[in-house]
């Protein structure tokens, strides 16, 4: 079972600051990544640039239009993830108790936890052809 832990954005993320004890915090993510790591769960994480960076693409029929950020609700949008594979939901939730305030300790702050889809949760709905050439590309 694959799950993503999302940091949320914060008005200071989009704006590209750091909380001034920034090497406190990134030790303890640190840390907390080498944990995953030697557990044999870590797939990826990275955090991201702030969406002044970014764009989206809008789809408006078959017309595709590209919108620059940033992005107005910051609320909305993610500062970072860290991908996991673990057995359970049990064992995702225990990892994700453990996971460093994103913010600063003490700080309120909130992570989103989301199951990612597998293949077998397309049974049935994609062909077993459609789901090789997912598998070949790494897509499992």
């Amino acid at each position: 079972m694959k799950f993503m832990i999302i940091v949320k954005a914060t008005a200071d993320s989009e704006a590209g600051r750091f909380p001034p004890d920034s090497e406190k915090l990134f030790q303890a993510m640190a840390v907390f990544h080498e944990e995953l790591a030697k557990s044999g769960v870590l797939l990826d994480a990275s955090g991201l640039q702030p969406s002044s960076k970014g764009w989206r693409i809008r789809y408006e029929g078959s017309k595709r239009v590209v919108v620059d950020g940033p992005f107005a609700e910051s609320k909305e949008l993610i500062a970072g993830y860290t991908v996991i594979q673990v057995r359970s939901r049990d064992e995702a939730l225990e990892w994700s108790r453990r996971f460093p305030n994103p913010v600063r300790e003490g700080e309120p702050a909130e992570i989103e936890v989301r199951q990612l889809y597998e293949m077998e949760d397309f049974e049935g709905l994609a062909s077993p052809e459609t789901q090789d050439r997912f598998k070949q590309i790494g897509m499992e």
